[in-house]
């Protein structure tokens, strides 16, 4: 990725993560596939899998003022034909969502850094707007059942927590079970790089 356009902003996670990411994705969606990011932050993700991937459409949003501002500097910057304008959207009223027909919904780095309602409505939102046979793509730590929770991870968590005590890295279990509730059922568990996993949901 180009040196930032003014107004654009930047993270270093960004830069480690977004090519696992890419290659988890890569085989995963299909040609004509219209993705809704939901928080896209930055929009570096938005930038950087739009234009690795020129064969769906990528529509980026963010509840965020200010990372609408520069999802649409780095969108402006890249010229990308597939990277729709960046849309206010916030993940815990997914009632306002827009009701245009998507495939798969996107969602980097959110669920930890956010209060549990953000993530209720990502799922309910989800659950909704996708079809039969759509994905939902979630990347970030969880702690799992029967599985040693990296110290680094012990300690994000408690990062998290003294931050905003509605932050923290969710249990994976929690994050299934209401997935179900919106016909929502994990189908692939995907370790990635610093003790992270993508999760991926099919719409039944």
């Amino acid at each position: 990725m180009s040196d930032p356009p003014p107004e654009a902003r930047t993270s270093p996670a960004t830069a480690r993560n977004r090519d696992p990411i890419l290659e988890v994705l890569r085989t995963r969606l299909p040609d004509g596939v219209r993705v809704l990011e939901i928080a896209a932050g930055a929009g570096e993700h938005a930038v950087h899998l739009a234009g690795a991937l020129p064969h769906l459409t990528w529509q980026p949003t963010d509840p965020d003022p200010e990372a609408l501002i520069s999802i649409a500097a780095w969108r402006d910057h890249a010229g990308l034909p597939n990277l729709l304008p960046p849309l206010r959207l916030d993940a815990a009223d997914p009632d306002s969502w827009p009701g245009d027909p998507i495939n798969a919904v996107v969602n980097i780095n959110m669920i930890h850094i956010s209060p549990w309602a953000a993530t209720e409505g990502l799922l309910k939102g989800a659950g909704r707007l996708l079809p039969t046979g759509g994905g939902l793509f979630l990347y970030g730590p969880y702690i799992e059942r029967d599985v040693e929770t990296a110290p680094s991870n012990l300690a994000f968590d408690e990062s998290l927590k003294s931050r905003n005590p509605a932050w923290g890295i969710r249990h994976l279990d929690d994050v299934t079970a209401l997935a179900a509730e919106h016909g929502l059922t994990l189908t692939e568990h995907i370790a990635m790089p610093a003790n992270n996993l993508v999760v991926a949901f099919r719409k039944g």
